[in-house]
C-alpha cells in the first residue's frame, strides 16, 4: 500500500497516559542515588533504558540490575490507562489512509506488560519501533526518521505527536511536522518546538488534520 503521509506516534504521555507514575518511580530512584539531583526524573524522559544505565549505572552493575529489576516488577503492576479520544483519533487517520506507527523509547519487556492490558493495541498500527529498532535513541532523530522511511516516505511528509523535551527535540530534528501535547510540560514550554500543540485528543480532534498539514 501506498502512503502519502505518515502520523508517528510516541506512547507515554501521548497515546497512554503513564507519565505522572514513571515520573514517581524515577524520582523515587534519584533520591535514592542521586540525592542532589532534584530535575533526575524529568531528565530521563524519552530516553531508551539502555541510554538511562550507561549514563547513570555505568559505574556499578549492582547498582544498574537492583533498578532493573525493581523497574521490571514496577512496569508488570502498572496501571496503563489509554489518554481519552486517542485510539477514536488513531482509528479515524486509518479510515483517512494513513500510515501508522508507534516510535517509543520503551522496551518490549515493558510493551509486553502494555499488551496485556490491551491486546488489540499492535492492530491498530502498520508497525510499533521499540527501543530495540533504533541505534541512538531520542532526542536523536533516529527512530522517527526509520518509521517514515518504513512507510517509504521522508521525515516531511509525516506529523510526530509528542510530548517530552526529549521527544519533541527527535520530532524537530528529523524534519517531520510536530504535534506537542501538554500532558508532561506546560504549553509554553514545548511550544517553541511545536508547529502545533493541543491539551488532549478533543482538542486535536477539532482540527482537520489534511487543513493542519497545509497551515504548518
Amino acid at each position: 500500500m501506498d502512503f502519502k503521509r505518515a502520523a508517528l506516534f510516541d506512547l507515554d504521555g501521548v497515546l497512554v497516559d503513564t507519565e505522572p507514575q514513571y515520573t514517581a518511580f524515577w524520582a523515587e530512584i534519584g533520591r535514592e542515588f542521586f540525592p542532589t539531583d532534584s530535575d533526575f526524573a524529568e531528565s530521563l524522559k524519552g530516553h531508551t533504558l539502555t541510554h538511562i544505565y550507561n549514563t547513570h549505572f555505568a559505574d556499578s552493575a549492582a547498582a544498574r540490575e537492583l533498578v532493573r529489576q525493581r523497574l521490571e516488577d514496577f512496569e508488570a503492576q502498572m496501571h496503563y490507562p489509554l489518554l481519552a479520544g486517542s485510539m477514536e483519533y488513531v482509528k479515524a487517520l486509518r479510515e483517512k489512509g494513513w500510515g501508522l506507527a508507534v516510535v517509543t523509547s520503551s522496551d518490549r519487556v515493558k510493551m509486553e506488560c502494555f499488551y496485556r492490558s490491551h491486546p488489540d493495541f499492535p492492530q491498530l498500527f502498520h508497525r510499533i519501533f521499540t527501543a530495540e529498532d533504533v541505534k541512538h535513541s531520542k532526542p536523536a532523530p533516529d527512530g522517527y526518521v526509520e518509521a517514515a522511511h518504513f512507510f517509504g516516505l521522508e521525515p516531511q511528509e509525516c506529523v510526530v505527536f509528542e510530548d517530552s523535551l526529549n521527544g519533541l527535540r527527535a520530532g524537530r530534528d528529523s524534519g517531520a511536522k510536530l504535534v506537542g501535547f501538554t500532558t508532561s510540560l506546560p504549553a509554553e514550554e514545548i511550544a517553541p518546538m511545536c508547529d502545533v500543540v493541543v491539551s488532549d485528543y478533543e482538542s486535536l480532534s477539532q482540527l482537520n488534520i489534511e487543513e493542519l498539514w497545509q497551515d504548518i
